[in-house]
């Protein structure tokens, strides 16, 4: 198929951003029109009625330019598209879920037991594992027959992905893969929130006609009454209103269009890459060509949301200008080339069918063969190794632990045994907290199933913890806070915190935060690394010392690293001085850097780690953590070549 995703994630990342930049300058061009059009319109108007009143037929040109007018027209017009456009974002505020409820999704609980609704979460969670991202909460749209799906949120964290039942009942396993691997190619391009913020703008937009329609009905009812005091003309006012609200959204979705096409063809080449199953993803559009219902979407919200669909989820287009999909043929034949459009009826009728220097390393049990250049080209880039390494973790996970992973109460308790340390003393200290700070259930599960997670490798501890989170969504508040505060007491347990305690804690917080509290939405402040120094070196010492026996291995690595960021002749923290606070420091800042500047971060961070072309297990989730605190999802490593220490 044409080679549409040459581009790298950060590639992808940044051209999202540019794109919402362009998005901003777009809408106030369209505002700007709007205001010129309802001026005009507002003084031709007002200057019929003065000339009606008058009964003369002279037209004094002057008079079409009166100040006073178009200010209250400017305010007016500005408060009124603005106000629309900040509502609908903060109507959509919780993300995903939002776009979710307003489309009639019904989420799907993590224990499920209709067959159908597994199906789509092991999928689901598989891509997850497999891209290093958060293991998105899914819905359902119980009332849709046709075959469609979305991906929405502000970022991974808050993401959801969204089948339609007729999706889930008419997809083979191959095919609702390759619709869900589509989807989350738009999570890790930053597709989402781009999505979020073209509703709000043509919502806002629209609003203008809505102001007509009513101001034509107002004056319709009374014009009666005040038809000699030039309520005939409040109605043409009104329609003109109605006319250059339309005109406007005609140009939003010429924009929506234009944006959402090129991106669908990326999606799909993505999700090619990324299952290495062409039928898939092919035979999934095949089925909706040939389906009685198509993709359509019945919601009374499908137009307004159209452009986060898998396929056209309306009946009909005016004009083939406004599809926000391009035609189901080319799609096909870009990724089948033996796909023509002769071929097209045929195939789819049938297919309607902190610490010390050695903190977290004393245990290390295996190294992983790695280089720089291999780990960030797979951000945002999985391959079908990660989803092997995926599905093979899935498939293996003792049932016991596997449906306590999924209750919300016993997902607690996996995670707690997560972390139970090793040492007998620290052990007893932390299970007897446990038994004061949580409740009996809980503390049974875990005595339950410590001693199964405990004889897991070192492979299923992030995928467990990740699978649990989609659990954990379900908690109320005050079991939230109490969950968090004792998984901050356990990873402590013990006077110091290892690395992986460290990235199983942040993790855990980083995605449930959303769902407790407001969705973290992260600027990007600098474009450049040279602001970022000193937070990119105390992030680089850190992982220097921790990742070295001696300061002298540590200072190499150190130097190899900043000098993979470009920077030089910058002086190595001090040992005393690292720590995890420090670290945490260093990521709230670095999050607010440009995608291209995360990159030379991560290279730098890699690098650091990898100085001898294998890193420890422990090393591996360090550097998946960090890259994940600046919104990069690193696929597992493990996925590849693991060698005995």
């Amino acid at each position: 198929m044409d080679n549409v995703g040459t581009m790298d994630f950060f590639g992808h990342q940044d051209q999202a951003r540019r794109k919402t930049s362009l998005l901003v300058i777009y809408y106030v061009m369209a505002v700007i029109f709007i205001i010129v059009s309802i001026y005009a319109a507002a003084s031709l108007v007002f200057l019929g009625a003065e000339l009606k009143m008058k009964g003369s037929g002279d037209i004094d040109i002057s008079k079409l330019w009166n100040p006073e007018i178009f200010l209250y027209v400017l305010i007016g017009t500005v408060l009124l598209v603005g106000a629309g456009t900040f509502f609908k974002i903060a109507q959509l505020s919780k993300g995903g879920e939002s776009v979710a409820r307003m489309l009639g999704g019904r989420k799907i609980q993590s224990n499920t037991t209709d067959p159908a609704e597994r199906r789509f979460l092991n999928v689901v969670e598989e891509m997850s594992i497999a891209s290093g991202t958060a293991v998105a909460s899914i819905y359902v749209l119980d009332d849709e027959a046709g075959i469609n799906a979305f991906a929405a949120g502000f970022n991974s964290s808050d993401a959801i992905v969204a089948a339609t039942r007729g999706c889930l009942d008419t997809l083979t396993r191959d095919e609702l893969q390759g619709v869900v691997a589509h989807e989350f190619s738009h999570i890790m391009n930053g597709d989402m929130r781009l999505n979020i913020k073209l509703t709000g703008i043509l919502h806002g937009i629209l609003l203008i006609s809505l102001v007509g329609y009513w101001v034509m009905r107002s004056s319709g009812a009374s014009r009666s009454s005040s038809s000699k005091k030039g309520g005939g003309h409040i109605a043409i006012l009104g329609f003109l209103l109605f006319v250059i609200g339309y005109i406007g959204v005609f140009f939003g979705k010429l924009i929506k269009s234009a944006v959402s096409r090129q991106r669908e063809f990326l999606a799909d080449a993505s999700a090619v890459q990324f299952t290495r199953n062409p039928e898939g993803i092919a035979g999934a559009l095949k089925k909706i060509g040939g389906y009685s219902d198509g993709s359509r979407i019945g919601s009374a919200n499908a137009e307004e949301a159209s452009h986060f669909f898998f396929a056209n989820g309306l009946t009909s287009s005016f004009m083939s200008m406004f599809a926000t999909h391009p035609p189901l043929g080319e799609r096909i034949s870009r990724i089948d080339p033996h796909f023509s459009a002769s071929q097209k009826s045929a195939s789819a009728s049938s297919s309607s069918a902190a610490g010390s220097m050695a903190a977290g390393f004393a245990g290390g049990e295996a190294k992983i063969d790695v280089s720089t250049d291999k780990v960030v080209a797979s951000i945002g880039q999985p391959a079908q190794s990660h989803l092997e390494f995926a599905s093979r973790i899935l498939s293996t996970i003792p049932a016991s632990t596997e449906q306590a992973v999924r209750d919300p109460s016993s997902s607690r308790a996996v995670v707690y045994c997560l972390l139970l340390s090793q040492v007998d003393a620290v052990k007893d200290a932390q299970l007897k907290h446990l038994q004061t700070n949580t409740d009996d259930v809980c503390f049974n599960d875990v005595q339950r199933l410590s001693g199964e997670v405990a004889q897991l490798g070192p492979e299923y501890r992030i995928p467990l913890a990740d699978i649990a989170i989609t659990a954990l969504k379900e908690l109320s508040a005050e079991q939230y806070a109490s969950f968090i505060s004792n998984v901050e007491w356990l990873a402590a347990a013990d006077q110091e915190v290892d690395l992986f305690e460290y990235a199983l804690k942040n993790l855990v917080k980083r995605r449930l935060e959303p769902v407790f509290g407001k969705v973290d939405k992260v600027a990007v402040k600098y474009h450049d690394l040279k602001p970022l120094t000193d937070d990119a070196c105390r992030l680089t010492s850190c992982i220097a010392y921790w990742g070295a026996d001696e300061v002298e291995h540590a200072s190499r690595a150190y130097q190899a690293g900043i000098a993979k960021m470009g920077l030089s002749a910058v002086a190595m923290a001090g040992v005393d001085e690292c720590g995890l606070n420090m670290v945490d420091k260093a990521l709230e800042r670095l999050r607010h850097a440009s995608p291209f500047v995360k990159k030379r971060i991560i290279e730098g961070c890699v690098e650091c780690v990898a100085l001898d072309g294998k890193i420890t297990v422990e090393e591996a989730e360090l550097v998946r953590a960090i890259a994940d605190g600046l919104d990069c999802p690193v696929p597992p490593l493990m996925a590849g070549s693991i060698q005995a220490a």
